[in-house]
């Protein structure tokens, strides 16, 4: 028997309940515990609206030379992804959170498919802005199609969702896109805006395309959500499939999007480079304006990452410049400490700060999202007018670095570049199988299917009661703004 702390002594003699924490260890000692009733999420599958769909055979990796299915190789769908796999226990053994408890099927090839090799003309369009590894998506979906499955019909969309009704389209091949995985940007050309649903759906059925791969972010998927809606209300066997593509890593369910190491990679080295221009100057301040319209993923571990930020700056959280606890006291203290900081701010972070004018206010880009100004160009202007107001006749040098298009345009790392790869068979299989209306993506390192509805209303914001911002402040010793602002009024 264990030896009871002299606290837990004086409870049970005085006949007080022994803490939670000691109820629930009792209660694991002797009882086993199981979890609520899981919700597995209803993957759409063509034969929902196609109601004399048959399989067309056998999966041809049965036969392929690189493949020797054995047991366990074959999803179906018993295999299962859990969303939620950390828990927390009531002191009965039960699960406290049951809301959690959802379930998504496990991407991977099928033993039945629903499209003959022969029959299959597949489409793949990317939309939207660069991301690094959108070429590996590519070449991994025609080198997917061709070699596992056989399909010789693949073909490219260019300038995003308006070439599928105004340019035409390109065929693919495994040598064509051999080195694509090297290049960054993309092969086939991107543009936001376009949609016309009505001659993209048109367009897939005039060309015969009846497997669709469409690359792009949370708007993108938002426009691939309407366009499994009208095939299926129109009862076409096509199968829709979205593979999420963002460098802000602002996709909801996932564990990431592909692009996001590398980006932050790439952020780290602008920061570095911020680092060594203020430490080589008398009060220099190097600023750092990364990507992140909603999101400071790439912020906040690019700052994990680097070391060198004195102060990182997200939209989740709020931030001032004047008074007590604010930005600029935070960095005067920092200069006469060191003589020099780094400040890392997204892009979407202090957008209400800035003065708009009624028609900055109104101003929409071509995919619809409000357009933001440079908050990296006004902080500068900001600094540099605070120093001359306090510091009339004191050195002062501000570089600002802003590495956005360098991030975008370049390759995939090779953790990405294998991230692309699973992302990209994940998606071929799926449709193969029958799916369609769906993602693939990570779910707690394993590849599930998610339906696209789902993705396209999820968003995945930085937690600031997490503890990855808790150690981001720990590493900066900056003011929680918030708490400051509320503490000064």
């Amino acid at each position: 028997m264990a030896n009871l702390s002299q606290p837990e002594a004086t409870n049970l003699a005085a006949g007080q309940n022994p803490p939670p924490e000691q109820q629930l260890q009792d209660h694991l000692d002797d009882h086993s515990f199981s979890f609520s009733p899981i919700t597995l999420k209803k993957l759409p599958h063509l034969s929902d609206y196609l109601q004399d769909l048959r399989p067309a055979g056998p999966n041809p990796l049965d036969h392929n030379p690189f493949f020797h299915p054995s047991d366990g190789f074959y999803v179906n769908t018993s295999d299962i992804v859990l969303r939620q796999v950390a828990c927390r226990l009531s002191p009965s053994g039960t699960i406290a959170s049951p809301s959690h408890h959802l379930a998504y099927i496990r991407a991977g090839p099928r033993k039945q498919i629903f499209f003959d090799h022969c029959a299959t003309r597949a489409a793949i369009v990317t939309c939207g802005g660069l991301c690094p590894g959108m070429n590996t998506v590519i070449r991994e979906l025609v080198v997917g199609l061709w070699d596992l499955y056989g399909v010789r019909q693949i073909y490219g969309i260019k300038a995003g969702y308006r070439g599928f009704y105004s340019i035409h389209p390109i065929e693919l091949n495994p040598k064509m896109v051999h080195n694509w995985h090297r290049r960054g940007g993309t092969v086939l050309e991107t543009s936001r805006g376009g949609f016309d649903l009505t001659k993209i759906v048109d367009a897939i059925e005039n060309h015969g395309f009846n497997q669709v791969y469409i690359i792009g972010g949370d708007g993108t998927m938002r426009g691939a959500v309407k366009i499994f809606e009208e095939v299926r209300r129109r009862k076409l066997k096509v199968g829709v499939t979205g593979i999420p593509k963002t460098v802000d890593n602002d996709v909801g369910i996932i564990d990431r999007s592909f692009g996001f190491q590398t980006a932050v990679e790439m952020a780290e080295q602008a920061i570095h480079a911020a680092h060594v221009e203020a430490e080589s100057a008398v009060n220099g301040i190097g600023l750092v304006k990364l990507m992140g319209r909603s999101t400071g993923h790439i912020a906040l571990h690019a700052t994990l990452s680097s070391r060198d930020v004195d102060c990182c700056l997200i939209p989740e959280t709020e931030f001032y410049l004047e008074g007590k606890g604010g930005l600029l006291e935070f960095l005067e203290q920092r200069l006469k400490e060191r003589g020099h900081a780094v400040v890392v701010v997204a892009e979407g972070a202090g957008q209400d700060l800035i003065p708009r004018t009624t028609a900055q206010k109104e101003e929409r880009d071509e995919s619809g999202n409000m357009v933001f100004l440079d908050v990296g160009a006004w902080l500068k202007t900001e600094l540099k007018k605070w120093w001359d107001r306090e510091h009339p006749h004191e050195l002062f040098t501000v570089k600002y670095i802003d590495p956005t298009y360098m991030i975008r345009a370049v390759p995939a790392n090779a953790t990405d570049n294998l991230y692309c790869t699973l992302v990209a068979h994940s998606a071929i299989h799926g449709l193969m199988a029958g799916y369609s209306g769906f993602v693939t993506g990570p779910i707690n390192a394993n590849h599930a299917y998610i339906p696209l509805a789902d993705v396209a209303q999820a968003r995945n914001e930085v937690n600031i009661k997490d503890h990855k911002w808790e150690w981001v402040r720990s590493i900066t010793n900056q003011p929680d703004f918030v708490k400051s602002k509320q503490n000064s009024v």
